[in-house]
């Protein structure tokens, strides 16, 4: 008997977050990490391979998870107040920013909606009355105008102006889609175990530009110890893994590995 699965469609990879945090009720601020990772997993694994863009995202969330995950396993990072910081708060903040303005988006579509069903009169000001102005008397106007009164109205401007900047989200980076593809890293990978043959992993990522490549770095270490070209030992806990490659020199053949499957 063929079994069929019926997927709901997201918007993005936050409104999928969103619907499964409020599916399990949970608390946006501490939400449980390993759970919520593994249901967005198996939703990703589902997912129609044909639109590549939209896949993208969302494996690059994924591997947001999966390094959260890893970092809630180690011991909390403590930042120059003394205080310990939570590797979820980022991305709760961009929960939050994203609910925001998907209720404001629905409150647009509701008004757009009742909008259909008012009419408005046109204006009926007489064209002559509608272009008139009163004259200007620049005697009246710059009466007692001085330098000092100036430069008390500029800097009072520009204070209002400052006052406006979000002192937070003024420090807000923009979210980009960042191209990093987790079976070209793969393939990049075997090529390094290839040459070096045996090295540690703080030697390898000394290459990696961002965090994100540094995720799916060690996606594509796991998925290749997964399938026998890479052996990976560690003598004590948080120490470096060194990486010794299992294939013989010169016989070196391709793989063909699913990345739909990797986690």
């Amino acid at each position: 008997m063929e079994l069929s699965y019926k997927l709901e469609k997201f918007e993005g990879p936050l409104d999928l977050l969103l619907h499964l945090i409020e599916k399990n009720k949970v608390n946006i601020y501490d939400i449980p990490i390993a759970e919520i990772t593994d249901q967005y997993m198996e939703y990703v694994r589902q997912m129609d391979e044909e639109n590549l863009d939209v896949v993208s995202e969302f494996l690059v969330m994924a591997a947001t998870l999966l390094d959260i995950k890893a970092r809630m396993l180690l011991p909390k990072e403590v930042n120059e107040e003394g205080e310990e910081e939570d590797p979820r708060a980022e991305l709760v903040m961009r929960l939050l920013e994203y609910k925001k303005y998907r209720l404001m988006s629905e409150e647009l579509k509701d008004m757009e909606s009742g909008a259909d069903r008012v009419f408005y009169k046109d204006p009926t000001i007489p064209p002559a009355v509608k272009e008139y102005a009163e004259p200007v008397d620049l005697d009246k106007l710059l009466d007692g105008v001085t330098l000092t009164k100036l430069q008390k109205i500029f800097e009072s401007v520009m204070k209002r102006q400052q006052d406006k900047i979000d002192p937070v989200r003024s420090t807000f980076g923009t979210i980009k889609k960042d191209p990093v593809s987790l079976e070209d890293k793969i393939t990049s990978v075997l090529g390094y175990a290839r040459k070096h043959r045996k090295f540690s992993f703080r030697q390898m990522l000394e290459k990696q530009n961002d965090k994100t490549e540094v995720v799916v770095t060690f996606l594509a270490l796991l998925e290749l110890m997964k399938v026998g070209k890479i052996h990976l030992t560690q003598e004590h806990l948080f120490d470096d893994m060194c990486i010794e490659s299992l294939e013989p020199e010169g016989e070196e053949e391709d793989i063909a590995i699913d990345v739909t499957t990797a986690q």
